[in-house]
């Protein structure tokens, strides 16, 4: 069956043939034949040679969306059912957790939709036309491929707005519980899939979460902890206690301080831990998981906090967690200007009858900074240089010697170089040297299509951090 066709201008850049799944209205030189917008075209060259099939909406800057290159005659439910069963298999294939973004738009050669899988509940999210046009279809298949509970769409994103099409949201199938319990690398987390952000859950840094393993221990020395001997410690034996520590040989090694009695809290050797933008606790949880001995976690949004505080205490981790509602920039400062007024004073030359204007000035062996996008357009990359400069700036002042600063982006037009370069700008502004020991992007349920780089929104990276 053949599609009207669309004929590329003879003058466009060959992005279509590089493997990019998009073709722009000003590629465009002309349409043959009658589509209806959300109708399959064949794109082909301005000679007429086939190039792949896509579906077309002419009210959008991205006029044709690129779903075969091979020509197909429909997207009915059997072309969803083999694309959905190849996005399963990829899935069992790499991720462990049931719970996962089961599509992921372009890179999984569904143009236009993301779908995500929390327990037996599906959330989808309809970005353009020629996808919501063909919904039931996609419902069919979707239950046919991965048997749901329930199906909730949360089509309540601007970029439909770009497509000529409403925000949508509600149930299309089955029961959909507001709040659903998931599981992430061992933990379990509530997910809000009516009033959480996009779907309810971010999967995309599953992997970098489990990343942080060993940062979390490895810290007891600092405070003048180390093993030693059990009977050594308990008979109040020095010589003993020293030899046994110098040697290493006593079989029944229990933590001492430094006046050698037994450290009894489990987590003597775990990071202090700041999670800034926590939303619902995620880090917090994975640091708490892999030994952190206090973790600060702190997000703007008080209900975003009291699902951290619910995360926290359903997996156990209460008592070594204290949650902070407030702007992380301006916290961030706080405790920067509270370390300054304490240097001051320890230099001499200010009253220290008053008081210190901030209670604040802490410090923490790893500072976790994973903000929202602040650079949605092009156009606001300046400002969002600046204001991961300023986040990344304030940050780092407050990791403790050896420590580590563990960041991200998630901005597309923060390219991963002009992050870097932003990071080492503000080290050098703090006066500090960084090691970089991870370098990462989105999870392997999030997959890249090489030479599209509008999928590789992610950078997430932990440094080693060092005064000069």
């Amino acid at each position: 069956m053949s599609h009207p066709k669309i004929y590329l201008l003879k003058a466009r850049k060959k992005r279509l043939e590089q493997g990019h799944p998009w073709v722009y209205a000003t590629e465009i030189d002309r349409l043959e034949g009658d589509a209806q917008p959300g109708d399959l075209v064949d794109v082909v060259n301005h000679q007429g040679r086939y190039l792949a099939t896509g579906y077309w909406n002419p009210k959008s800057q991205i006029t044709v969306r690129i779903v075969a290159y091979q020509p197909i005659a429909a997207m009915d439910a059997d072309f969803f059912r083999s694309r959905l069963r190849a996005c399963a298999e990829h899935r069992r294939r790499f991720v462990a957790d049931g719970d996962c973004r089961l599509v992921y738009g372009e890179a999984d050669f569904l143009p236009g939709l993301v779908v995500d899988r929390f327990n037996h509940v599906l959330v989808l999210q309809l970005l353009t036309l020629g996808m919501d046009v063909r919904r039931e279809a996609l419902i069919e298949a979707l239950i046919d491929v991965f048997q749901p509970q329930g199906i909730y769409e949360r089509s309540d994103v601007s970029v439909r707005t770009l497509e000529g099409l409403e925000e949508r949201t509600g149930v299309l199938y089955g029961e959909c519980p507001s709040i659903i319990e998931i599981e992430e690398n061992g933990l379990k987390l509530e997910v809000d899939i009516v009033e959480g952000q996009k779907t309810g859950y971010f999967f995309d840094q599953r992997e970098n979460r489990a990343a942080i393993a060993p940062l979390m221990t490895g810290w007891g020395g600092r405070s003048g902890i180390r093993l030693a001997s059990r009977a050594a410690a308990e008979a109040g034996d020095k010589e003993a206690l020293e030899a046994s520590t110098r040697t290493g040989e006593a079989t029944d090694l229990v933590p001492v301080n430094a006046n050698g009695k037994i450290v009894t809290f489990p987590y003597w050797d775990g990071a202090s831990v700041l999670e800034c933008f926590a939303h619902t606790g995620s880090f917090t949880l994975h640091a708490c998981k892999y030994g952190a001995k206090k973790v600060t976690c702190l997000d703007v949004s008080e209900h975003a906090i009291e699902t951290a505080k619910r995360n926290v205490e359903r997996n156990g981790f209460t008592d070594r967690v204290e949650f902070v509602v407030a702007d992380a920039f301006e916290y961030l400062r706080a405790q920067v200007k509270g370390i300054d007024e304490r240097k001051q004073r320890s230099l001499g030359g200010v009253d220290t009858s008053k008081k210190l204007e901030s209670s604040a000035g802490r410090t923490w062996d790893v500072v976790i900074l994973d903000p929202p996008a602040f650079a949605k357009t092009k156009s606001a990359v300046a400002g969002a240089c600046r204001g991961y400069k300023d986040i990344n700036l304030q940050g780092l002042k407050l990791v403790n010697e050896g420590g580590y600063l563990v960041t991200a982006s998630c901005s597309y037009h923060m390219r991963p170089e002009l992050f870097l370069e932003t990071i080492q700008e503000a080290a050098v502004d703090a006066g500090k040297q960084l090691r970089l020991v991870e370098w990462r992007a989105a999870g392997k349920d999030h997959p890249q299509l090489l030479g599209v780089n509008e999928g590789h929104y992610l950078k997430f990276a932990i440094f080693e951090v060092r005064s000069k």
